[in-house]
């Protein structure tokens, strides 16, 4: 029987898939965990220490898995924004329903204020090899 990690894991795969993240993306987060993120406009980086860090942090306290990041400049701060699978298996199929219909439920970190970091629905469109919120 699988584990949580590995079911999240095969999880993030079919989503990253249903994003057309670029093929590199996939494979080295399926490879090695590693993660990319969309740049203003879809552009991908690797994630920084801090990034990583953060990342980290919310996996542990929220028992989810984050593939992929956006990370965005607003009026209200720098955000990343962190697609993930939760620990929910019973959401999956909608999460995966919201993903082809570009919007999905993620936790967003802002950087400048934290107090205004939270969960909520996005919007999103794929730009380039990555992609970028747009709501």
């Amino acid at each position: 029987m699988n584990t949580l990690r590995e079911k999240q894991m095969q999880e993030a795969l079919e989503r990253m898939a249903i994003l057309s993240l670029h093929p590199n993306v996939i494979t080295e987060f399926a490879s090695e965990r590693k993660l990319n993120k969309s740049f203003e406009v879809g552009i991908l980086y690797w994630l920084d220490d801090s990034e990583i860090a953060i990342v980290k942090d919310f996996e542990q306290k929220h028992d989810a898995l984050v593939y992929h990041v956006i990370e965005s400049s607003t009026p209200f701060g720098k955000m990343l924004t962190l697609f993930h699978v939760s620990r929910h298996e019973d959401e999956w199929e909608y999460d995966k329903a919201d993903l082809n219909n570009g919007i999905q439920n993620c936790y967003v970190k802002n950087l400048d204020d934290d107090w205004c970091s939270e969960f909520g629905y996005i919007h999103f469109k794929r730009c380039f090899s990555g992609i970028m919120r747009i709501a």
